[in-house]
């Protein structure tokens, strides 16, 4: 299996253990985020989505060492 294929899956794991965490400590919490949400509109959600995914390719592309 390829170096990147490895990085890949255990990067993905690794977001689905925080995202799992969170629900198990926080449920209350969640489910207040998740009606906030709806009323949010699209482009914000949006935005804030890009944002995120903008901070976490630069987490990547300076803490990891290249392949």
């Amino acid at each position: 299996m390829p170096a990147w294929v490895t990085v890949l899956v255990i990067a993905i794991g690794g977001a689905m253990i925080i995202e799992g965490a969170v629900y198990t400590l926080f449920p209350r919490g969640m489910k207040r985020v998740m009606r906030e949400m709806m009323d949010m509109p699209e482009g914000r959600i949006r935005n804030s989505g890009l944002f995120v995914a903008a901070i976490g390719l630069a987490l990547i592309l300076f803490l990891v060492p290249r392949l």
